[in-house]
């Protein structure tokens, strides 16, 4: 980092099983920005897009990183159809108070958690709750022709 703008970061990662591996070196560009609160806040390039990212992916079958943008990864929640949606909200929920996972599966106030906070989960498992039974009815409806 002795000349200013060069800054970079030196990837060496092997790529593929046995036979069919691949020694892979590729350099990233580092840039930073100076946060309100003081310091450094250090930033990657995708070599690809050359956009500022905090994070680079390596998907499966990719052969270097780069940018989610780059890849044209998206977010599990954007590829759920609208219908399982309210489902997996309410799944997620249930997994954060260590509930079984389900439609009409009961939770319980974990040890520790505060009533006034666990009144706010309980509020919002019982809306995810209706929404999750409202599509499942439209969805049984739709399948049997109702």
């Amino acid at each position: 980092m002795d000349e200013p703008g060069a800054e970079r970061l030196k990837l060496s990662y092997t790529r593929g099983k046995g036979d069919d591996a691949e020694q892979v070196q590729q350099r990233v560009g580092l840039c930073h920005t100076n946060p309100n609160y003081g310091g450094k806040r250090w930033w990657m390039i995708c070599p690809f897009r050359h956009i500022r990212v905090g994070k680079l992916y390596l998907p499966p079958g990719g052969d270097r990183f780069a940018s989610r943008q780059a890849w044209r990864l998206g977010y599990q929640v954007q590829r759920l159809a609208k219908h399982d949606q309210a489902s997996e909200r309410l799944f997620k929920l249930q997994r954060k108070l260590g509930a079984d996972q389900g439609v009409g599966a009961l939770a319980f106030r974990p040890k520790g958690m505060w009533q006034r906070t666990w009144e706010r989960h309980l509020d919002h498992y019982w809306k995810l709750e209706d929404a999750a039974e409202e599509e499942l009815a439209i969805m049984a409806a739709k399948l049997f022709r109702l």
